[in-house]
C-alpha cells in the first residue's frame, strides 16, 4: 500500500480539499503571507536588488522547511510520509474555494446584486471592482478562475509529483508572493520583479499541463477540443504573461469566448489582448467555467499521481543499478 507514499499523499491531500475546502483556522498560506508582509515592511526600497533578497529569503526559508521535513518523514516511514505530503498538498491547495466563490459570484450576478458580487470580487483578483457591471465582474472573474486553476491546483500538483514536500511549499510561497508584490504598479515594478520572475519560471510547465487539461476537459462543458487548442496556440503569447495566456486562451476556447481587453487595476488601467473568438462573459458562463476548472483539477491530479509514481519507479531503478 505504501510503496508510492508521494503520489498517495497528493490524491489523499486533493481529497482532503474537495472535501474541506481550505483550513477555515490557521491556514499556513495566510501565515506565510503575515511573515512576508513583515518581512516586505523591514525590506522595501524601490529597488530590484532588494526584492530579489525578499524573494529568496521567503522563499528560501519555507523551501528548507519542506526539505527538512521531508527527511524527518522518510526515516520515520512511509506512512508518516504520506500524511506529511497530504497535509502539505491540502493546505496549499485553494482550488475548492475558487469554485465556491466562482458560484457564489454567479448567483449575485443573476440576482443583479452587483454590490454584492463587488464586494467579493477581491477575493479572486486584484482588479478595482467599482467601475465593473455585470459583464465585467463576470469577466473578471472568468479569468481569475482559469489563471487560478493553474496556480491554485495544477502547480501544487505537479510539483508535488516533482519534488514532494519541498517543491509543495517553494511553488506555493513564490505564487502567493507574486500575488502580493508581483505587480507592474509604480511601487512593486522593480521591488517585486524578482518575485514575479520567479513565480513565472515555477509556473511554465504547471499552465502548460493546465492548457492540455482544459483542451481534453471542453467537451465537459459543451466546448471543443479543437477551439481551445487553436486559440492556445494563436493567442497565449499575446498575453503578458508567459503563462496566464495559456490558462486564459484556452479556457477562451474552450468555452467559445472572447477574454481580455480594457483591465482596470487599483494601481491603473491595462489594455489586454483579446483571447478567444467568442461572445463577452455571462454569469452562465461563468458557471461553466467552474465546471471546466474543476474538471482540469481532477484531470491534473490524476496525472500528478502517474508522474509521482513514474518518478518513484526510476528512482528505484537507478538504486537497483547503483
Amino acid at each position: 500500500m505504501w510503496t508510492h507514499p508521494r503520489a498517495i499523499g497528493l490524491l489523499v491531500g486533493y481529497g482532503l480539499d474537495r472535501v474541506f475546502a481550505d483550513p477555515q483556522r490557521w491556514h499556513p498560506v495566510a501565515g506565510f503571507g503575515t511573515t512576508a508582509l513583515r518581512v516586505e515592511h523591514v525590506l522595501y526600497r524601490d529597488s530590484r536588488t532588494l526584492g530579489v533578497v525578499h524573494a529568496v529569503a521567503l522563499i528560501g526559508s519555507v523551501t528548507a522547511l519542506g526539505v527538512g521535513s521531508n527527511r524527518v518523514a522518510v526515516r520515520v516511514g512511509a506512512p508518516a510520509e504520506v500524511a506529511l505530503v497530504a497535509a502539505a498538498t491540502w493546505a496549499a491547495l485553494g482550488g475548492t474555494s475558487l469554485s465556491k466563490v466562482g458560484r457564489q459570484m454567479a448567483d449575485q450576478l443573476d440576482n443583479d446584486d452587483l454590490a454584492s458580487a463587488r464586494a467579493l470580487l477581491p477575493s479572486l483578483c486584484g482588479r478595482d471592482p467599482e467601475p465593473l457591471d455585470s459583464d465585467g465582474l463576470a469577466r473578471a472573474a472568468l479569468e481569475s478562475i482559469a489563471e487560478n486553476t493553474s496556480d491554485a491546483t495544477v502547480g501544487v500538483l505537479v510539483w508535488g509529483a516533482l519534488a514532494g514536500v519541498p517543491g509543495i511549499l517553494a511553488y506555493r510561497a513564490s505564487n502567493t508572493l507574486d500575488a502580493m508584490v508581483g505587480y507592474r504598479s509604480p511601487k512593486y515594478l522593480r521591488f517585486g520583479w524578482a518575485a514575479a520572475r520567479i513565480d513565472d519560471v515555477l509556473n511554465l510547465l504547471p499552465a502548460r499541463v493546465t492548457g492540455v487539461a482544459t483542451v481534453v476537459a471542453a467537451p465537459s462543458v459543451q466546448g471543443s477540443p479543437a477551439r481551445a487548442l487553436k486559440m492556445w496556440r494563436r493567442d497565449a503569447a499575446q498575453h503578458p504573461s508567459p503563462n496566464a495566456g495559456v490558462a486564459e486562451a484556452s479556457a477562451a476556447g474552450a468555452l467559445g469566448l472572447q477574454l481580455g481587453g480594457r483591465t482596470q487595476y487599483r494601481h491603473g488601467i491595462e489594455i489586454r489582448p483579446t483571447l478567444g473568438d467568442g461572445h463577452s462573459p455571462t454569469a452562465r458562463d461563468l458557471r461553466r467555467s467552474v465546471a471546466l476548472s474543476s474538471r482540469v483539477q481532477e484531470l491534473s491530479a490524476v496525472a500528478s499521481a502517474i508522474l509521482a509514481v513514474a518518478i518513484g519507479q526510476a528512482r528505484v531503478r537507478r538504486r537497483r543499478r547503483a
